[in-house]
């Protein structure tokens, strides 16, 4: 348990992780962040709280859901903010995620020079434009982009 001089205050940690405190709110909600309350109820959070906010905006930047972040969270002993070792172990896991994403933003890119680079220059002939929208046999989504670009955005 934290000393009550080693608690930050909403505001304080929206401040120092450059997060709105509503975000803040959400995230506790969500079961990402511990948070304590005062006798008067308001919102204090221990210092640890800005690494686990560091941890939680990089596995966001990898592309996991908040479902996913919390569930990585849970695995941790005593719900402890990550230490580096725990985010090199995390982080391989998620290696492979990345390159699908690599891989898929490559093919989107040469994807986009090609349609460009052909000059054709007009979208009733533009695979990319779906011409009778075929795409939509397929599935919902945005079926031309490569799968690992097509997640869920849960």
């Amino acid at each position: 348990m934290p000393r009550a001089d080693d608690l930050l205050t909403i505001g304080e940690v929206a401040r120092r992780a450059g997060l709105a405190t509503s975000a803040l709110r959400y995230y506790e909600q969500r079961g990402l962040l511990p948070g304590e309350r005062t006798a008067s109820g308001q919102r204090r959070y221990p210092r640890s709280v800005l690494r686990r906010l560091a941890f939680v905006r990089a596995a966001q930047n990898v592309g996991l859901s908040l479902d996913e972040i919390r569930a990585a969270l849970s695995a941790l002993p005593d719900g402890r903010t990550p230490t580096t070792a725990d985010w090199a172990r995390l982080s391989r896991t998620w290696r492979t995620r990345l390159d699908e994403q690599i891989a898929g933003l490559e093919a989107l890119r040469d994807g986009l020079t090609s349609c460009i680079g052909c000059g054709c220059l007009s979208l009733r002939r533009c695979a990319l434009s779906n011409p009778g929208d075929l795409a939509a046999n397929a599935g919902p989504g945005a079926r031309y982009l490569p799968p690992a670009l097509r997640r869920s955005a849960s």
